[in-house]
């Protein structure tokens, strides 16, 4: 039962990776114009369970042992559930988070491209928390109008399930692909 993460972060740290060389101008300069300021898109998951956890793949050390810091947490909260309701308890809310986390289902404009809902929070404890990542999204320039967005999800239901079958025969097609990818 750990209440810190352990300390295997990097002491050291520099904003350029073997990927980016830097500024054309100035070699060794960090070049924020091509390199963007704010977490990446590309994050790699911080282990192999359900969790939603990501490290950033562009950002500061510091950044990722916060991550590391939530992520000990969840696991020490559950753990003293378990240890006062018994085993059922984190499996109950683990299951509610997994049940949010796949039946969800937002426009773009209303935040649907971002990793967790209001549901999700919720349940997580974290409804009053803002971060970085509530605020800089990134898909700024992307965005795509609410119309727009389900006119191509009525359209994609349509040729999934083709104009000659009922709707009750195509009911679980479109049920999985409002769910779900």
């Amino acid at each position: 039962m750990r209440i810190a993460p352990d300390s295997s972060h990097a002491s050291t740290h520099s904003h350029l990776t073997s990927k980016t060389p830097g500024a054309p101008s100035a070699p060794g300069i960090h070049d924020t114009l091509r390199a963007g300021v704010g977490p990446s898109l590309l994050s790699t998951p911080l282990s192999t369970s359900s969790s939603t956890s990501h490290i950033p793949s562009s950002s500061h050390p510091l950044e990722a042992r916060l991550k590391k810091w939530e992520e000990t947490q969840l696991s020490l909260k559950m753990e003293g559930l378990r240890r006062t309701f018994g085993i059922a308890e984190p499996i109950r809310r683990g299951m509610e988070l997994k049940v949010v986390r796949e039946g969800e289902w937002r426009p773009a404009c209303l935040g649907g491209g971002s990793d967790r809902g209001v549901h999700e929070d919720i349940l997580r404890g974290m409804d009053c928390d803002v971060s970085w990542e509530d605020v800089f999204k990134g898909d700024e320039m992307g965005r795509m109008e609410f119309h727009d967005e389900v006119e191509r999800k009525v359209l994609k239901t349509e040729t999934l399930c083709g104009q000659d079958e009922s709707i009750n025969g195509c009911f679980d097609l479109v049920a999985a692909v409002t769910i779900g990818p």
